[in-house]
């Protein structure tokens, strides 16, 4: 798993003695130059590597926040290929770019070809939000043809034998969801969500970020404690929704400030 795209950033913070800070947003929403903006405004605020999302119809694991902003972009007329520009735009920044997907638009755009333009546009890889990896040869060799990052999930719920697949066939890094569910803001990080990091790191992660839930500074530095990387995107894309760009880049700051907080694993 020593992908050239996020790993290099990732083990950067680490020898700062801290966890990355990864923060997503949505392309498209509340529309596409807004979110291009707001994406590049996390990178100016202490973000490490940026996610971006790509609007779907049927978002099964993302919460009301992250549904809503699907909506709204796809009702604008969002395209995959726009998608690619926001990456161009972002990469720009010198920030690890990756797309985060659902699987099924990968296929309708052609898995080769999507791999073949998110490279062109400077992209480091994917996040696979519904896809394992003893589903993914396409992918995977799609990926590996272009050296980009293939970021698979594991949850509490995964196995021993899960957690192994999972680690041997990423690169780049290991999301952690921190809880069962979709995505959203909470008031507390899923209990389990340290074990999950231990499990992971035991069955040959070298990596491991954790999202889902990560909300506030705090959560941050609770997570920045045991994790290589911490991962927030609903409150992102909600402070996007209620006061722009300038206040995704506030709450990108804070955060930034709860990481360096947390100094845990890296430490």
């Amino acid at each position: 798993m020593s992908g050239k795209r996020t790993a290099p950033v990732i083990e950067a913070a680490r020898a700062e003695g801290r966890a990355a800070l990864i923060g997503f947003l949505p392309v498209g929403y509340p529309d596409l130059p807004t979110s291009i903006a707001a994406a590049r405004a996390l990178v100016e605020a202490g973000v490490d590597i940026v996610e971006l999302g790509l609007p779907y119809t049927d978002p099964v694991v993302d919460g009301p926040i992250h549904q809503h902003a699907s909506q709204v972009a796809l009702a604008a007329g969002l395209r995959v290929a726009d998608v690619f520009g926001a990456v161009e735009q972002v990469a720009e920044t010198g920030a690890p770019t990756l797309v985060m997907t659902y699987f099924n638009p990968v296929l309708h755009y052609g898995v080769g070809r999507f791999a073949t333009d998110l490279d062109a546009a400077g992209g480091a890889g994917l996040i696979t939000a519904d896809l394992i990896p003893d589903e993914g040869g396409e992918w995977i060799a799609a990926a590996d043809a272009h050296d980009l990052d293939k970021v698979f999930l594991v949850a509490p719920s995964s196995t021993a034998e899960r957690l192994a697949l999972t680690a041997a066939a990423s690169r780049g890094f290991v999301y952690a969801a921190s809880t069962m569910g979709v995505t959203g803001t909470r008031t507390s990080i899923g209990a389990d969500a340290e074990a999950l990091v231990a499990r992971t790191r035991e069955a040959g992660a070298e990596r491991v970020c954790v999202g889902i839930g990560v909300s506030t500074p705090d959560h941050a530095a609770e997570v920045a404690a045991y994790a290589d990387g911490v991962i927030v995107g609903s409150a992102l894309t909600k402070a996007l929704g209620d006061g722009g760009v300038d206040a995704v880049a506030r709450l990108a700051g804070q955060l930034a400030e709860g990481v360096r907080r947390g100094r845990g694993a890296a430490s």
